[in-house]
């Protein structure tokens, strides 16, 4: 939970942003067209929650094209991408204005956010509207309801979130649930855009970001994809080419000058929850417990955190309200 650092806990380590990859018509690209409402609200009149507004501009080399990373950011790498119309200020940028190496780019308005400062904050938004929290170990998602967990009875649904550890729970055991590795840098320096690149000479699981979160968080540099990798320390060697790389990227991180400029805080590993097939937001009964699964984001759960949640919502109700009809 909030405030806890696991190498199987992926939220303290993301960046965050808001960078859809979703394909347009899909439920995937629904629930990230729902949050960014709720993202663009809290950057604008809740500077509290640790989310600010950053330009993000997205580059594309067309030899990246059949890559891990090209095919993950397919939609975001469109020309015309079906979130041009959510968020601000979407442009193409001019041809004369990029790098060589890049064969196009756009750009928009996109929100960072400060994980450690969100999660603490979303914490108390619990606590405020009489949340209760309480740490348990369950091996079996039916216990979770049992008498004892709650401060009354036996609850009457279960919410799965589990992330990653969907693939080992009891009952749901869902294998399709993999480890998608990702390694960053923390700097100090501060980049004056929010930027990503289609992919890396480096290796098809590497990826190069960078981004600077709110309220002085520092500067994330990215990064990697490495699905099915459960390594949970630093590579030092990644780190230099991820370094090395958001530096060619963003020179305004060093003034131009190389990685030995780079003010590091530090390294981080997290393991992105992926589920083959996409987030599962679904209702089922499991040993006569009624459950709503909501987990499987993947690298999309801050940016598809509100619409999932909303899903998620309007399933507990319809599961709730045919309980009550049958009693």
């Amino acid at each position: 939970m909030p405030g806890d650092y696991d190498i199987e806990y992926a939220s303290p380590w993301a960046g965050a942003n808001y960078m859809p990859v979703s394909v347009r018509g899909t439920e995937a690209a629904e629930w990230d067209k729902n949050t960014w409402p709720p993202l663009e609200d809290l950057a604008r009149n809740h500077p509290e929650a640790g989310v600010h507004f950053q330009e993000c501009e997205i580059f594309s080399r067309s030899k990246d094209i059949g890559s891990a990373t090209a095919d993950w950011f397919a939609e975001l790498l469109s020309p015309n991408p079906w979130f041009k119309d959510v968020v601000p200020n979407f442009r193409s940028l001019p041809k004369e204005t990029l790098s060589p190496e890049i064969d196009s780019a756009t750009a928009f308005t996109s929100v960072c956010i400060n994980t450690a400062i969100y999660l603490p904050w979303l914490v108390s938004q619990c606590l405020k509207n009489g949340v209760t929290f309480k740490r348990a170990v369950f091996k079996h998602i039916s216990e979770a309801s049992l008498p004892g967990i709650h401060p009354s009875s036996k609850a009457d649904l279960v919410v799965n979130c589990t992330g990653l550890m969907a693939s080992t729970l009891g009952g749901v055991e869902d294998k399709s649930v993999i480890p998608a590795r990702g390694q960053i840098v923390v700097v100090r320096n501060v980049a004056d855009r929010m930027a990503d690149v289609s992919g890396t000479d480096d290796g098809d699981g590497e990826a190069c970001y960078v981004m600077t979160r709110a309220a002085g968080g520092g500067t994330i540099l990215g990064g990697s994809y490495q699905k099915g990798n459960w390594e949970s320390q630093v590579d030092p060697n990644l780190a230099i080419r991820i370094m090395k790389r958001a530096v060619k990227l963003c020179p305004e991180l060093t003034g131009g000058r190389g990685i030995e400029h780079l003010d590091i805080i530090r390294h981080g590993v997290g393991l992105r929850p992926v589920r083959q097939g996409g987030t599962r937001i679904e209702k089922e009964r499991i040993d006569k417990v009624l459950v709503v699964h909501n987990y499987g984001a993947g690298g999309a759960g801050y940016q598809s955190s509100y619409g999932c949640a909303q899903a998620a919502v309007a399933l507990i109700e319809e599961a709730l309200s045919s309980t009550r009809a049958r009693l």
